[in-house]
C-alpha cells in the first residue's frame, strides 16, 4: 500500500493538491477529511475526481489525534483492502503530517510506504500567517478551542516535515484580490519560502512533480528541537538567514535583555543556547512572528560523555549528522549556534554577531569557577515557557 499525505490550512488548497496527487497512480483514492463543530467527521472519498463515499463519524472525543486515529488511519486500512493501491489523505486542516506519519505507523495492521508528505499553500498568504498572533481556532481553521498554535507554529512546523510545498491560489485569493502566481505577494511569498524550507520541492501547477521522495529519517531530523537548517544559497535578495555562533556561555541576563532585540522582526529564529544558569542543558530557542519560547532538549553530549567517563563507561562518539553542529576541543558541542530569518532590511548580520557577543561570558567571568548564575529566564526549571 502506498500512501501521500496532505496537510493545509487552506481547504481549497488541500483539495487542488489532493486531486492532482491522485492522478499519480492509476488505481488511486483521495479522501478528504474535515472535523466539523461537535466533534463531527466528514469524509469524502473520491475515484477518478468522482465522490463515491461521503459519510460523517461522531467522535467521543473529538479532538485532531483522535480523528486520526479513529477515522483516517481505519479509513487508509480499509480503502487499501478494498484493493487501491494508492491512498491520498487529505487532513483536516491544522493536523501535522507528522502526526500523522506517526498514527499510520503505529495503526496499520499491514506495511505501507508513503509516498510524500505534501503541504498545499498559497505563497501570497505566507507572509501574513507567521504574522499572524491569533490561535488556529480563533482564525477558524480548527474546530478545537484549545489549539493555541498560531498559523505561523503550524506552517514552520509542517516545513520541517514535508518534502513538497504545492503551491495553489486559496480562499483568500478571493478576499485580497491578489492575481494568483502573476502577483506580487505570490513572488515574495515563494522567496521567503525558500529560506524557510530550503530542502523540499516548490511545485506550481505547471511543475513537474517527483513522487516517492518521503524522507522519514530527514523528517525528523529536522524537525528536532535545537536544529539548525539553512537555506541552500545564502544569495540576500528580500528575506535573508543569518548564522551566528558564540562559543562561551551566554550570560543568562544579558541573554534575556539582548533576545527581544534578536527577534524583532524575525519571521523564523531557531537553534541552541549555551546558558551559565543551565550550563549542562542544551536549550532549544525558536521563535516564529510575534512568538518565542525556549525549551530544555536535554544535556549536552560533552557532559553526557563526562558522566559515563567518571561511572566507567565508554564515551559516545560525537555523531556528525549536522553540518553545523562543531565539536570544539575544549568544549565539545557545547555553544551557542542561532539562525535568523527575516526581510533583508530588518535582519543586521553585524547587529546580531554584536549582540551575541556581548552575551558571552568575559574572561573574568569564565574564570569565576564554581559560580551561581541569576536564572532570570527560570531555566533551571528545564519548562517551555513563551515570553
Amino acid at each position: 500500500m502506498h500512501l501521500t499525505i496532505v496537510s493545509s490550512l487552506d481547504s481549497q488548497c488541500r483539495e487542488a493538491a489532493a486531486a492532482r496527487l491522485g492522478n499519480t497512480h492509476a488505481n488511486s483514492a483521495v479522501v478528504l477529511h474535515d472535523l466539523l463543530d461537535g466533534s463531527l467527521v466528514l469524509r469524502r472519498v473520491y475515484r477518478d475526481g468522482k465522490l463515491f463515499e461521503r459519510e460523517t463519524t461522531v467522535l467521543e472525543h473529538g479532538c485532531l489525534s483522535c480523528t486520526v486515529r479513529l477515522d483516517v488511519v481505519p479509513t487508509a486500512e480499509r480503502l487499501a483492502s478494498c484493493g487501491f493501491d494508492h491512498v491520498v489523505l487529505g487532513l483536516p486542516p491544522g493536523v501535522a503530517s507528522g502526526m500523522a506519519v506517526t498514527e499510520l505507523r503505529q495503526g496499520l495492521s499491514r506495511p505501507a510506504v508513503i509516498d510524500n508528505a505534501v503541504l498545499s499553500l498559497d505563497p501570497a498568504d505566507l507572509d501574513d500567517h507567521i504574522w499572524d498572533r491569533h490561535t488556529l481556532f480563533e482564525s477558524g481553521f480548527t474546530s478545537m478551542q484549545q489549539d493555541d498554535r498560531t498559523s505561523g507554529e503550524f506552517l514552520i512546523g509542517e516545513f520541517g516535515q514535508v518534502d513538497t510545498v504545492m503551491m495553489h491560489a486559496g480562499l483568500g485569493a478571493e478576499l485580497t484580490g491578489h492575481a494568483g502566481s502573476g502577483s506580487d505577494a505570490w513572488r515574495s511569498g515563494m522567496e521567503l519560502l525558500g529560506q524557510l524550507a530550503p530542502h523540499a520541492a516548490a511545485v506550481g501547477t505547471g511543475d513537474d512533480f517527483l513522487p516517492g521522495c518521503f524522507d522519514d529519517a530527514g523528517a525528523q531530523a529536522r524537525t528536532r528541537p535545537g536544529t539548525v537548517r539553512l537555506p541552500l544559497t545564502d544569495a540576500v535578495g528580500s528575506y535573508r538567514t543569518v548564522l551566528h555562533k558564540a562559543p562561551r556561555p551566554l550570560h543568562p541576563g544579558r541573554f534575556r535583555d539582548a533576545l527581544p532585540k534578536l527577534a524583532a522582526g524575525s519571521h523564523w529564529m531557531r537553534g541552541r543556547l549555551w546558558i551559565a544558569s543551565a550550563a549542562t542543558t542544551r536549550i532549544a530557542v525558536q521563535g516564529i512572528g510575534p512568538r518565542v519560547w525556549l525549551e530544555s532538549t536535554g544535556t549536552w553530549l560533552a557532559d553526557a560523555q563526562a558522566t559515563s567517563s567518571k561511572a566507567g563507561r565508554t564515551a559516545l562518539v560525537p555523531p556528525g549528522v549536522e553540518p553545523v553542529l562543531d565539536w570544539h576541543p575544549e568544549y565539545g558541542d557545547r555553544g551557542t549556534v542561532l539562525a535568523v530569518t527575516g526581510r533583508s532590511e530588518d535582519v543586521d548580520p553585524a547587529e546580531i554577531g554584536r549582540l551575541l557577543e556581548g552575551c558571552q561570558l568575559s574572561d573574568a567571568e569564565m574564570a569565576r569557577d564554581g559560580a551561581v548564575w541569576e536564572d532570570p529566564l527560570d531555566l533551571s526549571d528545564a519548562l517551555q515557557s513563551p515570553h
